[in-house]
């Protein structure tokens, strides 16, 4: 059974896993205070982000596992519903390290945001208040896809909508939400996604991957827990590369990449739907490399 369950996670795109996760929290965090009578509060409180400097000194792996806790099901069920959607469209862009990237800066930068607003702004915020959810990320993978190919459509219920109409539509709706009151912490926490979404995206398509350092350090960390195996030294003679091959494999990439960019053009003047089956199958190979 539980070789079964490895099995069928291992299978799961990030974006799933991380739907899982959350869920797997959701449930198993309720199930302990249910059963052993624990208080909620008193465990999300060790993972949630507090509005205060000296509290988030005291605990700074909140400034991330505060988005892996929620409130109650709708709203745990509306981020994930929405992360899984935007996922998938991430996923036929770009590979799941760039994901990793978006959503997890999303998180970090929203959660930056919360913590300066409250301490420079404490008017606009609750008293006694903390952050929760997932909705930076999931913000900042809507709205970097929203930026990136703005002009794809989705269906909606009964037509079709641009990308970025809905990025707008958001955006617009935490202005309006902060300028009446409601959860100001969380709505300054989805702007700050937002904006990691949109820069990120905008450098992006000029040749800047703002998201490497993050990736080099997640890659040293993982490296940390590597066992350093140590393998017998030994001689071998390694035949020198051809001209002729490095030139092929040059030209097979250059080749590779200007058929993305023209399919990723055609996306961006005509919408993903105008793709071929041979095009969209093509797009989802490469984000899964």
């Amino acid at each position: 059974m539980a070789t079964d369950l490895k099995y069928q996670f291992s299978r799961l795109n990030i974006a799933e896993k991380i739907i899982a996760l959350n869920v797997l929290i959701f449930v198993l965090t309720r199930l302990f205070s249910t059963l052993f009578g624990g208080d909620l509060n008193t465990i999300v409180h060790w993972f949630e982000l507090p509005q205060g400097f000296l509290p988030f000194i005291q605990q700074p792996w909140s400034i991330v596992t505060y988005a892996f806790f929620h409130g109650g099901l709708g709203h745990i069920f509306w981020n994930m519903l929405m992360l899984y959607f935007t996922g998938r469209i991430f996923m036929n862009l770009y590979s799941e390290r760039k994901f990793i990237n978006v959503y997890f800066l999303g998180v970090i930068f929203g959660g930056i945001i919360y913590l300066l607003s409250y301490n420079i702004f404490p008017a606009l915020l609750e008293k006694n208040n903390a952050l929760i959810g997932a909705s930076a990320g999931v913000t900042a993978v809507l709205i970097f896809i929203c930026t990136y190919t703005p002009n794809q459509e989705i269906r909606v219920i009964f037509f079709n909508v641009k990308l970025w109409h809905i990025g707008v539509f958001f955006v617009l709706v935490d202005l309006v939400q902060i300028g009446g009151g409601s959860n100001i912490g969380g709505r300054l926490s989805h702007l700050g996604g937002a904006f990691i979404g949109y820069y990120y995206a905008r450098k992006l398509t000029s040749g800047t991957d703002i998201g490497e350092g993050f990736s080099n350090m997640l890659d040293a960390i993982s490296n940390l827990f590597k066992k350093n195996k140590k393998a017998p030294l030994k001689t071998v003679y390694r035949k020198p590369r051809t001209s002729n091959l490095k030139k092929s494999i040059d030209y097979n990439e250059e080749s590779h990449q200007r058929k993305v960019d023209t399919i990723l053009d055609k996306i961006s003047k005509s919408g993903y739907e105008s793709l071929s089956k041979e095009e969209k199958d093509f797009l989802f190979k490469v984000g899964k490399e």
